[in-house]
């Protein structure tokens, strides 16, 4: 009697995925993608922005001029509209509301339009000598110190202002500059405007105390 073993299976042949295998086409596809995303996200790591920077320091009440600034390339993303553009009109009264480095980008909002800024430019002959740490974009205090000639008792200095930022120093040279002291253009609130022209003009001198950083 003859014994029959168990049916051998079937060989399966191996056949090569055509084109229009799906597994084979949703592969192509997220190749693809990856592909493209990738280098879309090189691109948009490498655009730059045209935006303004200071050329020089720039000082609370500075109009704001052409040569006051330069043009710098930069990545800046979504943080573009943070800083004045290129395309600014300088010509709308643009003035600086607080100081600005040489060199750094110019926030957006540190300008404004001069009539906004309720600020005025004011010269002040200083009746002393100067402290080396008044300069510009340096904060000072004014005090009016009354002719002790023409009052008795002796009134006593008052102050006029405070923190005031220096937006000039003027030093006068040469022969003509014989005793003249220095003139210190600051940058005046509009009302304390009245006090301070009041001083200008009575008899006595106003002193230019620096306030030091930080204060």
């Amino acid at each position: 009697m003859t014994t029959t073993g168990p049916a051998s299976p079937a060989a399966v042949r191996w056949r090569r995925p055509g084109w229009r295998d799906p597994r084979l086409l949703v592969g192509v596809v997220l190749v693809a993608l990856s592909v493209g995303l990738g280098a879309w996200a090189v691109g948009s790591a490498g655009q730059t922005v045209s935006v303004l920077a200071a050329a020089d320091p720039l000082v609370v009440g500075q109009a704001l001029a052409d040569h006051d600034l330069v043009v710098r390339q930069v990545r800046l993303a979504d943080a573009e509209r943070l800083y004045l553009a290129t395309g600014a009109d300088l010509s709308a009264d643009l003035v600086v509301t607080r100081s600005v480095g040489a060199g750094e980008l110019i926030p957006a909002a540190a300008v404004s339009r001069g009539a906004d800024l309720g600020l005025r430019e004011v010269a002040v002959g200083a009746a002393g000598q100067l402290a080396s740490s008044v300069v510009e974009g340096s904060s000072v205090d004014l005090w009016f110190v009354p002719d002790a000639t023409t009052a008795a008792p002796v009134p006593h200095p008052r102050e006029l202002a405070a923190n005031l930022m220096v937006a000039q120093v003027s030093v006068p040279t040469g022969a003509l500059a014989v005793g003249s002291g220095a003139t210190v253009h600051v940058m005046v609130p509009v009302a304390d405007l009245s006090d301070i022209l009041a001083a200008l003009a009575a008899d006595g001198g106003i002193e230019v105390v620096s306030v030091p950083t930080g204060s």
